[in-house]
């Protein structure tokens, strides 16, 4: 069996694949949705990311929706006690921002469509400047001492402020952020790396970055002359314009070809090699989209594989 990772300092620990529920409620229906989720959990995975906010972009959505059928797949399947859920907050269309009674009333929304006592990682998922971080450290500290969220984390944040969130739990004692969810991939690499990556490793905090795939790009389904249809064609194709995409895609192919592997498995697995990175995101709207990202939990490159990755894509 894939050995899980522990999730920084928190009594976490997370299959190296967190499966990202931003489709649920939009380009995946209920059954599709749930035939994921079976197939995620049988191949030993329990880490699930979603936001209340999800999916309320698409017509005739209003948030919640992937929470809600995360819920409806738990209570179907009697299984919370095994599944590591993530959330977030400050993104939903009622709910915007980190104030205090913001967070308080969006963790119980939260709670509620997802039918459980307890969110076990629980983002902001966007900072809020206009409030200070010891409100916002404050609510999820009595969030966690409530018994009704175990882990904090952040998303979005500069580096200045998640130090300050960092040292300010640290000098009263109160909960502290555990991870970090960064947007990071082969394709874009400076969203992480530098002062925000550094704050990170120095406080232990785990990265669990979103875009692992680049919208689909690093799937290596995007080429010169080709057209795929997908809601995210347009954020994916535009990598193939610079000189960066093509290098990766070159450097992806090389290492795919010598593993016998999916190219996505292989982006992802540089990914999961990378420092402070516990557990990449991906998202799949179908069962037959899921090997090539569960592949990546049994996947090791070589220094070498991994130097080549880095280089083709700095």
């Amino acid at each position: 069996m894939t050995s899980l990772r522990p999730l920084g300092s928190s009594d976490l620990d997370v299959f190296p694949l967190a499966l990202g529920g931003n489709v649920f409620g939009w380009t995946a229906d209920e059954a599709q949705s749930f035939a994921v989720l079976d197939a995620y959990t049988a191949a030993g995975g329990n880490f699930l990311d979603s936001a209340d906010s999800y999916s309320s972009w698409v017509p005739g959505n209003e948030g919640g929706e992937s929470e809600t059928l995360i819920g409806k797949w738990l209570a179907s399947r009697g299984n919370r006690d095994e599944i590591v859920v993530a959330t977030k907050v400050g993104g939903h269309p009622q709910f915007k921002g980190l104030s205090v009674g913001n967070v308080k009333a969006a963790a119980e929304e939260s709670l509620r469509r997802l039918g459980t006592d307890r969110i076990d990682l629980y983002y902001t998922h966007f900072d809020d400047p206009a409030v200070p971080v010891e409100e916002i450290v404050t609510a999820l500290d009595d969030l966690v001492k409530a018994g009704k969220v175990r882990a904090v984390a952040a998303s979005n944040i500069s580096p200045e402020r998640l130090q300050e969130s960092l040292d300010f739990s640290d000098r009263e004692g109160l909960a502290r952020y555990a991870a970090l969810q960064p947007h990071y991939n082969l394709v874009s690499r400076d969203t992480y790396e530098g002062p925000l990556q550094e704050v990170a490793s120095r406080a232990g905090l785990a990265a669990v970055p979103y875009y692992a795939l680049a919208s689909g790009f690093l799937t290596g389904k995007y080429r010169p002359g080709t057209s795929v249809e997908s809601p995210r064609a347009e954020g994916a194709e535009k990598h193939l314009s610079t000189g960066r995409g093509q290098k990766v895609l070159a450097a992806l192919d090389t290492v795919a070809e010598a593993h016998g592997a999916e190219v996505a498995s292989v982006a992802l697995a540089w990914l999961a090699a990378r420092p402070t990175v516990a557990a990449p995101i991906a998202s799949a709207r179908a069962v037959e989209q899921l090997p090539a990202l569960l592949a990546v939990a049994d996947l090791t490159l070589t220094e070498d594989e991994l130097r080549l990755l880095t280089v083709a894509s700095a």
